[in-house]
């Protein structure tokens, strides 16, 4: 059961992983918290972890916390847990949480070492890379590539 007044949650919760190992997560205020609601995030990378406070909170011109930075995020096999709760002076304030596949939320690095040996002739050109560093382990034949080739 909640409690608290009803449109005090967050709301438009989510989180992106991005250089291997920074995260951001954001959210919105609930549209009905009274204009003096601070909003705290918990996390869980995993359930054999311990659950943390955000270190860095991301504040709107307010000073209201609308996001957190992480640094040093490893993707854990299982879901990592949210929880964003609020306090206020005026009423209780729900609390919002979600888990969240944080593979599914990572914005890739390039792909490292791309080289272009071309020939001249018909023989053409040779492309070479390795797949993009990420967070967590990944099978090199799960990734899939796109080349664009532009002629000059």
């Amino acid at each position: 059961v909640f409690t608290g007044m009803n449109g005090s949650a967050i709301e438009n919760f989510s989180c992106v992983i991005y250089n291997v190992s920074f995260m951001n997560c954001t959210w919105q205020a609930g549209r009905d918290a009274p204009e003096d609601t601070q909003y705290f995030l918990y996390w869980q990378n995993s359930k054999y972890a311990d659950e943390m406070e955000c270190e860095l909170y991301i504040k709107d011109e307010n000073g209201r916390n609308t996001g957190c930075r992480f640094q040093n995020v490893k993707i854990e096999t299982e879901k990592a847990y949210f929880l964003v709760n609020g306090s206020s002076k005026e009423s209780l304030i729900q609390f919002y949480d979600e888990y969240i596949e944080l593979y599914k939320t990572e914005i890739l690095t390039p792909p490292l070492n791309v080289t272009v040996n071309c020939t001249r002739g018909t023989a053409g050109c040779i492309i070479t890379w390795q797949p993009p560093r990420t967070s967590h382990l990944e099978k090199a034949k799960c990734f899939q590539y796109e080349i664009s080739i532009q002629n000059k």
